[in-house]
C-alpha cells in the first residue's frame, strides 16, 4: 500500500482531491435521487431509487471519512470530519462531475442519468478494487456490489422505456439529447486523477471508456434506440461540457447545496 506517511504534502493533496471527487459524485447524485422519495411512479420503484440514494450516500461517507483522516493528520487544528466536508464547503470546492447535478426531470431523465453514471461507476470501482491503496480498494470492494445492482436496475429501465410505448421512447430520446453532452467529462481526466492513476491509487479512465461505450451500445440495442442515436455517440461527434471536477459548476449545484447544507449552516455544530 502507498500509505499517507510515504507521501509528501503535494501527494496528500492529490489523494484527498481524488477522494473528494469520488465522494462528491456519490453525494450529489444520492441527494438528487432522494428528491424522488415519495414521488416515484410506483411504490416498488420509489423504494428502489431511495435505496440507491442510500447506497451512494454511504459510499460518500466512507470516502469523506478517509479524506478527513488524511486532512486531520496534516492539519490537526482544522478538525475536519465527514460532516464538514459535506456541509461546510462552498460550491467551488466541490469536485463532482456536472452530470450528477443535473435536475431530475421526468422518470426517463432520472433513469438515463443513473444508467450513464452507474455504468461508469461499475467499471471504475472494478478497477479500484485493485488499487495499491488498501483503503480505497476496500471501499471499492463494498461499493461495486451495490453499483452492480444500480447498473442492472437502471439498464433494465432503459430497455423498458425504449421498448415500451411511443411516449416512453420519445421521453428517453429527449433525455439522451439533454444528458449526453455531460457524459464526456466522466472520462476527461484532471490533474488529481492523472496523479492517482500514475501512482496506482486511481484508475486510468482512458482504459475504461471502451467498456463503457460497449455496455451502452448493448443496452441501447436492446432498448431499440441504438439505430436512432448511433451517430450521436460516435467519439468526437458532440461537444462535451466539463469543469465540474475542478469546481466550475452549473447553477444547479448552488440550489442543491442550499437545501443540503441548510441545517448545518443555520445551526452550526448541530448533531443528531
Amino acid at each position: 500500500m502507498i500509505g499517507e506517511e510515504e507521501m509528501n504534502s503535494t501527494g496528500k493533496t492529490f489523494l484527498t482531491d481524488y477522494l473528494l471527487h469520488l465522494a462528491d459524485d456519490a453525494l450529489i447524485l444520492g441527494h438528487r435521487n432522494s428528491e424522488w422519495c415519495g414521488h416515484g411512479p410506483i411504490l416498488e420503484q420509489d423504494i428502489a431509487l431511495t435505496n440507491i440514494s442510500l447506497d451512494l450516500i454511504g459510499q460518500a461517507r466512507s470516502l469523506y471519512q478517509y479524506a478527513a483522516n488524511i486532512l486531520n493528520e496534516s492539519h490537526p487544528a482544522r478538525n475536519v470530519s465527514e460532516d464538514t466536508l459535506a456541509y461546510l464547503r462552498d460550491n467551488r470546492e466541490f469536485k463532482n462531475c456536472l452530470l450528477v447535478e443535473m435536475p431530475n426531470g421526468d422518470w426517463a431523465h432520472t433513469i438515463l442519468r443513473q444508467f450513464f453514471f452507474s455504468t461508469y461507476q461499475f467499471f471504475l470501482y472494478e478497477k479500484l478494487v485493485g488499487s495499491v491503496n488498501d483503503t480505497i480498494a476496500a471501499i471499492s470492494a463494498k461499493a461495486i456490489k451495490e453499483v452492480t445492482y444500480h447498473l442492472r436496475w437502471s439498464g433494465e429501465w432503459v430497455i423498458r422505456l425504449g421498448d415500451g410505448t411511443d411516449e416512453s421512447k420519445e421521453r428517453l430520446l429527449k433525455a439522451f439529447d439533454m444528458l449526453w453532452p455531460f457524459t464526456g467529462e466522466l472520462f476527461h481526466m484532471v490533474e488529481y486523477e492523472i496523479v492517482a492513476a500514475d501512482l496506482g491509487i486511481g484508475a486510468d479512465l482512458n482504459l475504461l471508456r471502451s467498456k463503457w461505450d460497449e455496455k451502452l451500445k448493448i443496452v441501447f440495442q436492446e432498448a431499440g434506440i441504438l439505430s436512432i442515436i448511433e451517430n450521436k455517440i460516435k467519439p468526437g461527434s458532440n461537444w462535451m461540457q466539463s469543469g465540474g471536477k475542478i469546481g466550475k459548476h452549473s447553477e444547479h449545484l448552488g440550489f442543491i447545496l442550499a437545501e443540503l447544507q441548510f441545517m448545518q449552516r443555520a445551526y452550526p455544530n448541530s448533531e443528531w
